[in-house]
């Protein structure tokens, strides 16, 4: 927590300091805000600095900048850029490089969670902090995998400001803390009421978007409270609104030689032919829904650009669209702190965050394809073996809010604690806590039997291995009414929520004097209880049998807690008036049901100040990650993914090339299954960096830091082509592309794990016999990560008389290397600019801030380099974003502020080979031109 101190400039600190106090892009009113009503600036060329805890050290410094950088968003700054939530602050942030899923990938299932992805090191390996204290995991796992923080549900209005600490910092957190660091500060000790009313809206139309604060807070002689109130409400925006990604036809570059085709919304095939195999539909069937769908004759083209016609069916270009690109949002937060201090010296505090969020998305329409998904059977009525696709319109549905997925989050977190001082060296701080997080998801699905008894009845027998139906074709090829679809319907119903309790004790002060300057100390005791539990509704659990299992829908169970306790201490040493050294040590011991006992994590700093304003630095630091909870808890879920049959294909006498999806005996759909393992190791990583702070001259500072991770025995899941390549390769001898397999031969303790994960059909004599019944994934122990890279910034401001002041600072980000294996004894390759990898190599981001008298304005730039084409051929354009906002302070109580968030209508760079739905890359912008107005309202 910052002391309060005078607006000062001090060397070595001015550029993290001004972050701080005045912020980057800080005009009038938000000088204001951050120093507080009834604060107001003392003498501007004052050089007193009272002593500040940053993240990443628990030692009070009266140097803001020290060993390894941090980097400081203010709520002013929030505001200034334009932004209205935390999140869409953060994502701006140039360490935050790595990929995500986000809402345009309603693929996922985190589909309302924000994430971040520092240094493209994963999700869950950055460590979220609320006033430096463990937030609760997101109840549901990234991926259906692992636990991970959600830092969409911080409200704004609570912010005082965002500390990111991008290295490894477990000797001072402990667990998680290996890419990085974000600590929430919120408000305390304002002073005064104050009203804020925004409203914006897009240009391109859609998500009209509302947020209301009320941010205030009443002092006494021995007792302070701070309180924050904040509603914020958007619009569900779909695809279909936005005229790029609409349809099919936005497609850039027709596929495979045979043009720009639609989804086969009604669609039968003949499996024993290759050419004119689609059984055409019957006239008027594709009518019925007027333009919604089309009669289109289907081609495919092999590698070779041999193209085969496939017959008529129905398809439709628009079902894309309805998936929803930014979720609608209703959400509501609270915050409450307050303080008593009493006689002895001792204050008491507690603090109390709470949110709650209503929030709806869907990821389109949704289909039927069989008995089971993908799955073939031979038809009665038609007298050979088929498969199908049946696409159900929105007006079948009965609207587009009819596929609305629902979330109903909550999540709270509370803390008490006392802290004062011993004499006049030592302060003290005891705190309590306790944060949740609670999740209930409801999801509509088509049930299995009742979907299937619809189109085809109840089976009547069984064919050379295949089930017996007979398609109802009237039914099939007819509409359905809303009636019809809702009396096959359900919905699928999930209950999730983590906790984490937290007690701590810190003791810092001087342990007493050196030559150089007093010696440093800190030191802490901490206990902590983690637990999580999902519920998933035992409907889509892959061993449930029930008549009423939804249609193509699967999902993960699981729940467990961990017991942590740790101590942990820390020394900053004057060496000279010059050279500083700082040290920390940290013992993290785990009560699971995992083999991991405890971590030993450890490191060091040195700053050295040659003159005044220049500070050289470097650290090094050890992390570790315990097992992931999920990858440890997780409970038995199934998938059904398209494969490549390896053994099989290999076994016939050919390679992978020569075995093509349109051969059915080795490209298929297989049902896999996942859990989770207790015999996990922890992942550990080492870090550091080098750089320096320079205030070149008065008004004007540079930085840049080297960084360098690395990790070790990162978690992540064994993929099922990787399984089936091993067993092939146990089998054969070879590998996919007939080359001899050297990873293990029969008997090995690889071959044995490789063959025991897949369970193929005993069936002699059938065309189904060896077939691919189960594929068992799990996490393990397996990868090598590493990043290394330059973080650099400038900030520069300048005070006129008569111009007004002005300040400019840019920050930038670039990734020198990104290494990985997927074994320790596979080869440590770079894959920055693999043409797979979708993470950023480099990010700029700069804000220019322009005030004088009552005006103020402010100019907001996001730079993304480079990423690689769809076709991986080579790489497509940079990416910019330009925000702007202007506000005028209409009297001493009020002012109005306009903001245009990206400019120019910017959505992605150009691509013309991106020939996959969306058409872009997720990170890149859907919403386009955002406009909106904001009021405010200083009650005094």
């Amino acid at each position: 927590m910052i002391n309060r101190f005078s607006l000062s400039r001090h060397p070595l600190s001015f550029a993290l300091a001004s972050a701080m106090l005045v912020t980057a892009v800080a005009p009038a009113h938000a000088q204001e805000a951050e120093l507080q009503p009834g604060h107001e600036v003392s003498n501007k060329n004052a050089t007193n600095l009272d002593k500040v805890t940053v993240t990443g050290s628990r030692i009070k410094r009266a140097e803001v900048e020290g060993p390894a950088p941090v980097t400081v968003i203010s709520s002013a700054q929030i505001e200034r850029e334009g932004f209205t939530t935390v999140f869409d602050a953060l994502n701006t942030l140039t360490q935050a490089s790595g990929s995500t899923q986000n809402e345009i990938f309603q693929g996922g299932f985190t589909p309302n969670a924000s994430v971040i992805n520092l240094r493209g090191l994963g999700p869950g390996r950055t460590l979220l902090l609320i006033n430096g204290r463990r937030a609760a995991d997101y109840p549901l796992p990234y991926n259906g995998q692992s636990n991970f923080a959600n830092f969409g549900n911080i409200p704004a209005a609570a912010v005082e400001r965002i500390e990111l600490l991008a290295g490894g910092a477990s000797a001072i957190y402990g667990s998680d803390a290996v890419a990085g660091v974000v600590n929430i500060v919120l408000k305390t000790n304002f002073e005064g009421d104050l009203l804020k009313v925004k409203g914006s809206t897009t240009t391109d139309g859609g998500r009209d978007r509302a947020d209301l604060q009320w941010i205030g807070g009443k002092t006494g002689d021995k007792w302070s409270v701070t309180y924050a109130v904040e509603y914020f409400n958007s619009e569900p925006l779909h695809a279909f609104q936005r005229e790029f990604m609409d349809s099919l036809l936005d497609n850039p570059l027709p596929p495979d030689y045979v043009g720009i085709q639609p989804t086969g919304t009604m669609r039968v095939r003949d499996r024993t032919k290759s050419a004119n195999s689609y059984i055409a539909p019957p006239p008027g069937a594709c009518e019925q829904f007027g333009d919604e769908w089309v009669r289109h004759n289907y081609r495919s083209a092999n590698a070779a650009g041999v193209i085969t016609n496939l017959g008529q069916a129905c398809g439709s270009y628009k079902d894309v669209g309805y998936q929803t690109i930014s979720n609608g949002n209703n959400d509501m937060s609270a915050y409450l702190y307050g303080t008593f201090d009493f006689d002895s010296g001792v204050q008491a505090w507690a603090s109390l965050q709470t949110y709650w969020s209503r929030a709806k998305y869907t990821g389109g329409t949704q289909f039927w394809g069989g008995p089971t998904v993908g799955g073939l059977w031979y038809d009665q009525g038609l007298g050979t073996i088929v498969d199908a696709q049946r696409v159900f319109t929105p007006q079948e549905a009965g609207g587009v809010d009819k596929l609305m997925s629902k979330n109903d989050e909550k999540s709270y977190d509370f803390a008490v604690g006392f802290k004062g001082n011993f004499g006049e060296r030592f302060d003290w701080d005891a705190t309590l806590s306790r944060a949740e997080y609670r999740i209930k998801v409801e999801t509509p699905r088509l049930i299995a039997s009742k979907i299937n008894d619809w189109f085809l009845g109840q089976r009547i027998g069984t064919r050379n291995g295949y089930a017996i139906y007979d398609l109802n074709e009237s039914r099939y090829y007819s509409a359905l009414t809303p009636e019809q679809f809702a009396s096959m319907s359900t919905v699928i119903k999930t209950d999730a929520k983590s906790y984490v309790n937290q007690g701590n004790f810190v003791v810092s002060g001087d342990l007493f004097e050196l030559p150089a300057g007093p010696l440093g100390f800190a030191a802490v005791v901490e206990a902590s209880q983690q637990e999580y539990e999902l519920n998933e509704d035992p409907r889509i659990l892959p061993d449930y049998t029930g008549a009423d299992r939804p249609y193509n829908r699967t999902g993960t169970g699981g729940g467990g807690k961990r017991d942590r306790y740790a101590t942990g201490v820390e020394l900053s040493v004057p060496i000279f008036d010059s050279l500083k050294a700082s040290i920390a040590g940290r013992l993290d011991k785990y009560d699971d049901i995992t083999a991991v006992d405890d971590a030993r994590t450890w490191n060091a700093g040195l700053e050295w100040r040659p003159f005044s304003n220049l500070l050289v630095r470097g650290s090094y630091a050890t992390s570790f990650r315990a097992p992931d909870m999920h990858y440890v808890f997780a409970e038995r879920s199934g998938s059904y993914s398209s494969i490549l049959d390896v053994r099989r294909c290999l076994e016939s006498g050919r390679v992978a090339s020569q075995c093509p999806t349109s051969d059915t005996t080795t490209n298929y759909t297989a049902f896999g299954v996942r859990q989770g393992t207790k015999d996990l190791r922890e992942e550990t990583g080492k870090s550091w960096t080098a750089g320096f702070v320079w205030d070149i001259i008065d008004g004007l500072s540079i930085s840049a830091d080297y960084y360098h991770i690395e990790l070790e025995d990162v978690v992540s899941d064994i993929t099922s082509a990787y399984i089936l390549e091993g067993e092939a390769g146990c089998i054969t001898g070879k590998t996919r592309n007939g080359q001899p397999f050297t990873l293990g031969t029969l008997g090995s303790a690889f071959c044995n794990d490789m063959l025991s994960r897949v369970s193929r059909l005993s069936a002699p004599g059938t065309p189904n016999d060896g077939q691919i019944t189960e594929i068992r994934r799990g996490p393990i122990n397996r990868a090598v990560l590493g990043t290394k890279g330059i973080d650099a910034t400038l900030d520069y401001r300048l005070d006129t008389d008569r111009l007004g002041d002005f300040r400019v600072q840019v920050g930038w980000s670039h990734t020198l290397g990104q290494t990985s294996a997927q074994f320790k004894t596979d080869p440590v390759l770079d894959y920055r600019d693999d043409l797979g990898n979708f993470d950023f190599r480099s990010r700029i981001r700069a804000t220019g801030t322009w005030q004088r008298n009552d005006w103020q304005a402010a100019l907001f730039m996001i730079r993304y380099g480079s990423l690689p084409n769809w076709q991986e051929t080579g790489r497509i354009a940079p990416y910019f974003i330009w925000n702007g906002s202007v506000g005028k302070k209409i009297t001493d109580k009020a002012q109005v502020n306009l903001y245009v968030n990206n400019m120019f209508d910017n959505h992605h760079p150009r691509d013309d080979g991106f020939n996959s739905y969306p058409y872009f890359w997720r990170a890149f912008d859907a919403v386009g031109r955002e406009v909106a107005v904001e009021f405010q309202y200083r009650f005094r």
